[in-house]
């Protein structure tokens, strides 16, 4: 009886820890950065995307010009990914796939806010058996027209180099890798070498930065371009 009693006691102590480091890492510690940035006031750079607690996340960095249809046949022809929605099942089915090296090629990617807004496309390209490292990007429509009538499409182009605790909040989440450019490029060579680009430009992003921190605390650094792709019809 003696044992049960100690057993139900550590199972008590051990369900409340859980229950204060979820407190804190999704609900107290974002609450926190939401305040601040009220007291602070907006953020002077535009180019950025946000959490939905209003943390500066990853930069804007990549654009493609063309219709949903363009991008999407664009991608695929990439070998790229679609990722999938964040429901409670593919949640999991990202846990299971990092903790046990499985393949997700598919894996939802979190949502962050450009201008206010949830992304509307996000692609992937998987590293290994897991869904642990993987390229990914964040497309928003925005509503700048080309000269053919098409939309303007700006995005943020990460790595994913592994999970881990949040920097800000403690919560489990991808980090991303400091180089954005390099991921920048390597989304305009493979959509290049699949032969989907018309041309690409560039325009003003972030400007350039050395020590910037993601919605995740992770460092970055990049010159501060935009390249945007122009797809093929």
């Amino acid at each position: 009886m003696k044992r049960k009693r100690l057993l139900r006691r550590a199972a008590n102590w051990f369900a409340l820890a859980c229950g204060a480091y979820l407190g804190l890492a999704y609900f107290a510690a974002p609450e926190f950065w939401t305040l601040r940035d009220r007291q602070t006031g907006p953020t002077t750079i535009e180019m950025v995307t946000r959490t939905p607690q209003g943390i500066a996340g990853d930069p804007i960095n990549v654009g493609l010009a063309g219709s949903r249809d363009d991008i999407v046949h664009a991608f695929a022809l990439a070998h790229w990914d679609t990722a999938d929605a964040v429901t409670l099942k593919t949640a999991v089915e990202i846990g299971e796939s990092v903790l046990f090296d499985r393949p997700y090629p598919d894996a939802p990617v979190s949502g962050l806010l450009f201008e206010g807004r949830v992304q509307d496309l996000a692609f992937e390209k998987p590293v290994g058996d897991s869904a642990d490292q993987r390229h990914h990007v964040r497309l928003w429509q925005t509503t700048r027209l080309q000269e053919d009538g098409r939309s303007l499409w700006l995005g943020s182009a990460s790595f994913d180099r592994g999970v881990g605790l949040s920097h800000d909040t403690g919560a489990i989440t991808h980090r991303i890798g400091p180089d954005i450019d390099a991921e920048r490029d390597l989304l305009m060579r493979d959509l290049t070498e699949a032969s989907a680009l018309a041309s690409t430009r560039e325009m003003e992003g972030i400007g350039a930065t050395k020590t910037g921190r993601n919605g995740g605390g992770d460092p970055y650094f990049t010159d501060g371009k935009v390249v945007i792709g122009v797809l093929k019809p």
